[in-house]
């Protein structure tokens, strides 16, 4: 029986594509989605606004022009407090369901102790979402109806894109807190890129990323403090031709994290993301032309 989450998510997901892909990437957003149902807010402790604390906000908008540069864009339109597709499908805790999870599941994971599993207990600054717990029947709706779809289409993308071009390159979008940024020399991060610590991609790739970023005048680090998660350690197989690398992007440069509303340098971001990869594409388009982008 389809579950009325489906409707409330009408599309769960989006993909926008250019009249034709042209370049071996896909831009994915899965943490920026903004629809919260009635019943999900009527479960929670929280108010709209401090659910949100959770939310990559407006990151969809800041990567909208990629398909200018002719590739893919897709884009979760359910919240990440609600289900985070950057976690293994079944990381579930425990203690927040009535009745009995899957044999199967993952319970005992270092995000599902942290709170922040597939259906996550906590948002991003610590507060527990739900009032009660959730039976186990609405966690497994969520991850059959919404992140199984999603992760079914996302790969289908990218197995596209690697058959026409002979490799793929999946950029995984997101921001930060400008608080998880910190450094104990007085500097912050603009962006943190994460490459699984040279396993999820070519070195070219973020080589080019990092230098392409820092020439425009921001302050870029290498998996510290975010890695890359799910989405990245998954799809990111060199070896195969098959690249994933993920974008954090510093909160406090394009947003007030306390209104979470849009500055006025949103747009100058913007537009430097997307000049950024245009360097990229053309940077890298000579070496595909002698060689994919394997592993080294």
């Amino acid at each position: 029986m389809r579950p009325a989450i489906v409707d409330e998510f009408d599309p769960p997901f989006t993909v926008t594509e250019p009249s034709a892909q042209t370049i071996p990437f896909v831009f994915n957003v899965p943490h920026a989605g903004a629809v919260y149902p009635a019943s999900f807010l009527a479960s929670s402790r929280l108010d709209a606004v401090a659910l949100r604390r959770s939310e990559d906000a407006f990151v969809d908008e800041l990567f909208g022009s990629v398909m200018d540069l002719g590739a893919p864009l897709m884009t979760a339109r359910f919240p990440r407090a609600y289900l985070d597709l950057n976690r293994e499908p079944y990381e579930l805790d425990s203690r927040m369901f009535d009745g009995r999870l899957p044999p199967f599941a993952n319970t005992r994971s270092m995000r599902v102790a942290g709170g922040l599993g597939t259906v996550p207990r906590i948002v991003a600054d610590g507060q527990e979402i739900y009032r009660s717990r959730l039976p186990v029947d609405e966690a497994l709706h969520r991850i059959e109806w919404l992140y199984k779809p999603y992760h079914r289409a996302l790969r289908l993308l990218v197995r596209r894109t690697a058959q026409i071009f002979g490799h793929a390159v999946l950029i995984d979008c997101h921001s930060m807190p400008s608080t998880s940024v910190s450094r104990e020399d007085g500097t912050k991060a603009d962006i943190v890129l994460g490459d699984r610590y040279g396993t999820s991609c070519a070195p070219l790739l973020i080589d080019l990323v990092e230098a392409a970023l820092r020439g425009r005048g921001y302050t870029v680090i290498r998996n510290k403090p975010y890695a890359g998660g799910f989405i990245t350690e998954h799809y990111g197989e060199p070896a195969f031709g098959r690249h994933a690398l993920q974008i954090e992007i510093n909160r406090s440069l394009y947003m007030d994290e306390r209104s979470m509303q849009k500055k006025p340098a949103f747009a100058v971001l913007a537009a430097d993301l997307t000049r950024t990869f245009a360097q990229v594409i053309s940077d890298l388009d000579g070496e595909w032309v002698t060689r994919p982008i394997a592993a080294e």
